[in-house]
Formats: structure tokens, C-alpha cells, sequence
């Protein structure tokens, strides 16, 4: 039997032992934990609704109307009215004929690949997909195949050289760590041409990217036949919880049918769904917080190349700051917070060796003032290693 605690010591001392922060309070760009308030850069809630009034006032209403909890299964009694209204409006919202609520991207992402893959198949994948993508793969049973990063040509070379057999492509649509937005008018084709389904989880890029916030694919121009299968979360930017996967009639009676991370699980809070609608709305209306937030990355772009500091190259909200070491990374994420900003260290394994790194977010709640002290924090953290290695060096 493995040593628990040996195995926890040595995460700890290789610098990748993970730990919560406690907030106390609502999500919001200002957080609380142990008493003090911290300026928040690290959160996924990207056009500030989940403490938005009318979202609020939404799930209350929920409350009132179908109390707490759904009590069962979707197909036993727990799909609500809330559940089906939502489903619909999610539909329309990504121009899709049909949508399916799951309770979490995860579930959705294993539920829809095990539901559509089997042993003998193959699933063609991002070498930096979300985990959620490639635990996925693991559970269908199908072969999973890694192409290089948002490489087209990648891809088809390994579609060519693969047997005959039931093909699924699935990539990010915004890539959660790197920020950057997978290449979909090249991916399309290729898939189309080695009759392959493309599969998009547009966690990071619905609400924020594209017309009226309908995410990567609406912004590349692709309909339903490009991307038949579209995964969608709602805990990010619309400021709840739960996803969906949207597709045809077909592709969701399927995963009635053969989903079991659908099946086999509690429908959500009715209450979660209704906020969500409101939370919808808002995301649809509101294209001057998409606007804000794309000034933000601007100005936040814009300091931090006259600081020298080294961003991957995003337009996203997701701006990561490469530290390479693990340990740097802590250093100066609890650097970063004794000045009150808050942003986590991302290390291995979620991110490969050798690229751990600041993972900073933004928010259309930030101002331009408070991406200014993101901006003199950094300055001032990174001027104080250098002057720390420098003493240590002269020792």
C-alpha cells in the first residue's frame, strides 16, 4: 500500500502540493478571504453576472418557485420546466436545432465522447485540451490520438495515416491555459474531408468571443454541419453552473439515450436554470461588456510589454504570464498577495514542465484603474526577486 502522506511530502517539496483559498463572500474583481479583500485576477467569471442583480433576483425567484433541489434524474422527475426553457434558449443562442443540460463541462465532455465513441474508434485531440477532453477519450474506450497544437496540417497527416473507422476531432475552443483560439476554419475541412465529427468545448469562448458573445465557432463562421458537436459551460462566462452539449435532434436523443454522465446523475438545481436565463440575457445584450473587456486586455497588454514582462499570445482574457519553474510560480502568485492581487500559480501537471505560470483573467467588472495596480504589483514583485537574486548572487 502506497504512503499517502511520503507521496503528499514530496508534491509539497516539488513545489506542486495545491491548496484552497476560502473566499468569504460572492464572486466579484474584489474577493474576501481570512479578513482581508483581495483584487481578483485569477476567477473564470468573465463579464462579472455571477453577482449581477438581475441573476440574483432570478434565482430567488427559482427558490420561490421549485425550491431547492431538482430530487432526481433528469429522466426520472427532476427535468423541470426551468430545465426545458433553458435548454431551448441555449439552442437558439448557438443557432443549433437542439441542447442538453448536463451539470458540469466535465460530464459533458466524458457523457458526449463515450456516447458517440467506442473501442475501435478514434478520437483525434489538441496536444493542450482541457483534461475534462482527454479523460474523455479514455472513457469511451477509443483510441486517442494527440495532434500538435492548433495544426491543421498535424491533424490531417494523422487522419491519413489512421484505418477506416468512426472518426471524432475535438479541440478547445479557447484554450483554458494558453488563451489562444483553435484555428476552426482549418480544422473544419479537414474533419469534413476524412468524414470526421468536429467537436468545440467553447468553455472559454461563449459569452466572450464572437456576435452577441455566441463563442469560437460563431466568431469563425461555422454552422452545425461544420461543428456538429458543440459543448458549452455556464459556470464561467454567464456566471452560474452547469453545461450543455447543442447539436441535432439526432446527436441529442443519443445522448439521452447512451450519455451516462447525463443518465445516471441529479438534474441541477431548478433555480440554477432560471438564473441562467437571466444570465443568458444579459450575455446576449450586453456587448459593451465584451467591448470593456477586450479594452482591458489592451491596456493590460500594452503595460506589461513596457514592463518586458513575456505574455503567450492572446486576445483573450486569459493572459498567462510564463514562469517556467513551479517554484517561481508560488513565489510570486504569494508575492502578488501580500499586495493584495490575487492570482493562482498553475503548475504541472495541468500545464506541461518547465511552463508553469501566472494564469491571469479578467473581468468586465474590472476597471482600467485596477488592471493600472495589476500592472505596478507585477512591476514591483518581479523588481524585488531581481534584486533578491542579485544580493544572493554577490554572496
Amino acid at each position: 500500500m502506497r504512503d499517502l502522506q511520503t507521496l503528499l511530502d514530496a508534491r509539497r517539496a516539488d513545489g506542486l502540493y495545491r491548496s484552497r483559498q476560502v473566499i468569504d463572500g460572492p464572486q466579484g474583481v474584489t474577493v474576501r478571504s481570512e479578513g482581508r479583500e483581495y483584487l481578483s485576477f485569477c476567477s473564470n467569471e468573465y463579464l462579472g453576472l455571477a453577482n449581477h442583480p438581475e441573476v440574483v433576483a432570478a434565482f430567488h425567484r427559482g427558490l420561490d418557485e421549485f425550491g431547492a433541489g431538482s430530487g432526481a434524474a433528469h429522466l426520472v422527475a427532476g427535468h423541470t420546466r426551468a430545465h426545458h426553457e433553458l435548454e431551448e434558449e441555449l439552442a437558439a443562442f448557438v443557432q443549433r436545432p437542439r441542447a442538453l443540460l448536463f451539470s458540469t463541462g466535465y460530464m459533458a465532455n466524458l457523457g458526449g465522447m463515450a456516447a458517440l465513441l467506442g473501442r475501435g474508434d478514434r478520437v483525434f485531440e489538441d496536444h493542450t485540451n482541457h483534461a475534462s477532453l482527454l479523460d474523455g477519450a479514455r472513457l469511451s474506450g477509443a483510441r486517442l490520438v494527440r495532434y500538435r497544437h492548433a495544426d491543421a496540417g498535424d491533424l490531417e497527416q494523422r487522419l491519413l495515416r489512421a484505418p477506416d473507422g468512426e472518426f471524432l476531432v475535438a479541440t478547445d475552443g479557447v484554450f483554458s491555459m494558453d488563451g489562444d483560439i483553435a484555428p476552426l476554419c482549418e480544422l473544419a475541412p479537414v474533419a469534413q474531408r476524412h468524414a470526421a465529427r468536429l467537436m468545440v468545448d467553447d468553455a472559454h469562448g461563449l459569452g466572450v468571443t464572437g456576435p452577441h458573445g455566441r463563442g469560437s465557432v460563431a466568431a469563425a463562421g461555422l454552422d452545425s454541419c461544420q461543428v456538429p458537436v458543440l459543448v458549452g459551460t455556464l459556470g464561467k462566462a454567464f456566471g452560474t453552473f452547469g453545461a450543455f452539449i447543442a447539436g441535432s435532434d439526432e446527436l441529442v436523443e443519443t445522448l439521452i439515450q447512451q450519455a451516462r454522465t447525463w443518465i445516471y446523475t441529479t438534474a441541477p438545481p431548478p433555480a440554477v436554470a432560471v438564473a441562467t436565463s437571466a444570465a443568458l440575457r444579459r450575455v446576449m445584450a450586453d456587448d459593451w461588456r465584451r467591448k470593456h473587456l477586450q479594452d482591458l486586455v489592451a491596456r493590460f497588454r500594452a503595460g506589461a510589454a513596457q514592463l518586458g514582462l513575456g505574455l503567450c499570445d492572446s486576445p483573450t482574457p486569459i493572459q498567462p504570464l510564463i514562469t517556467g519553474d513551479a517554484g517561481r510560480a508560488m513565489r510570486l502568485s504569494k508575492a502578488l498577495c501580500e499586495e493584495g492581487i490575487l492570482i493562482t500559480a498553475i503548475r504541472p501537471p495541468t500545464v506541461a514542465e518547465g511552463t508553469a505560470r501566472l494564469r491571469i483573467t479578467f473581468s468586465a467588472a474590472h476597471t482600467e484603474a485596477q488592471v493600472d495596480l495589476l500592472l505596478d504589483a507585477l512591476e514591483k514583485v518581479i523588481a524585488t526577486e531581481c534584486a533578491e537574486l542579485a544580493h544572493k548572487a554577490e554572496l
